[in-house]
């Protein structure tokens, strides 16, 4: 059975409600502390303005993605015992559920990478590394306490750059572009097709209509960059919560695994 890498938030103790702390600002309307439980979440471990977080002042819980280790947190490291039955385990709860969410998050680019054909030449690696975090998940909360997580993602992100390579070897991007301050950049309408957008930090950039196909996406920070009518298709290491965090319309073209956002077909 294929690892669940999205949110099943039905079978999750609403961890990244109580786990994860925030402070108030333009993406949340209060303060947080880690380990305490935010004021909507309810008895159910469902949150209680979910249809409504953007105009309740939460953007921020819109654009976080847990990549399924909320329920496997839940149901498989902890059995189905949640924190408020069982106060006396809430704290390692807390702790490990952010290093499993980075080993799902792991597995979501291992697994994009094995989908590819451009990747054939490493699949064997591929196959093994998958395998290998999967296993890591299984642990006990103990084992995932004492775990490095940089040291396991440092023999995965060899990987992930060598499949950047692959895919992106046969285009020549026609424009190539410093990723070191692209902050409010005016990118409208570049061919930006097949570009290395690792890392990039592409806030409240212009990339209306731009041609972004075949591009890198793995970890770039796109909040609030302009979308609208630009072509996204077979971009990769793009994740929902990246395209959630941005703004763009009905012309924007996503890659098939991603969801148009609600709040891009409200104009």
């Amino acid at each position: 059975m294929k690892r669940q890498l999205t949110p099943d938030c039905e079978n999750c103790f609403g961890l990244c409600c109580v786990a994860l702390p925030f402070a108030k600002s333009a993406d949340f309307a209060f303060n947080k502390d880690g380990g305490t439980p935010c004021k909507n979440l309810q008895s159910n471990f469902l949150c209680g303005i979910h249809s409504q977080l953007r105009d309740k002042g939460f953007k921020g819980c819109t654009v976080f993605e847990c990549f399924g280790a909320g329920q496997q947190v839940s149901q498989v490291t902890y059995k189905g015992a949640d924190w408020r039955k069982n106060p006396e385990s809430a704290s390692d709860m807390f702790e490990v559920f952010p290093i499993v969410q980075q080993l799902h998050e792991m597995l979501l680019y291992l697994n994009e990478a094995l989908s590819m054909k451009e990747t054939q030449p490493i699949h064997k690696e591929l196959k093994s590394l998958i395998e290998k975090t999967e296993h890591l998940t299984n642990q006990d909360p103990q084992f995932l306490l004492t775990l490095d997580v940089p040291a396991h993602r440092a023999k995965v992100n060899p990987l992930l750059l060598k499949t950047s390579e692959l895919v992106r070897g046969k285009i020549k991007p026609s424009r190539t572009i410093s990723k070191d301050n692209l902050i409010g950049a005016k990118l409208k309408g570049a061919d930006l097709q097949g570009s290395n957008l690792r890392g990039a930090l592409l806030i409240a950039a212009d990339l209306q209509k731009a041609d972004l196909r075949m591009s890198d996406f793995i970890g770039a920070d796109i909040r609030d960059a302009d979308l609208s009518g630009a072509n996204l298709q077979g971009s990769f290491f793009l994740t929902q919560a990246q395209i959630n965090s941005a703004k763009g319309d009905r012309r924007t073209k996503l890659p098939n695994s991603l969801k148009t956002p609600q709040h891009w077909l409200v104009n």
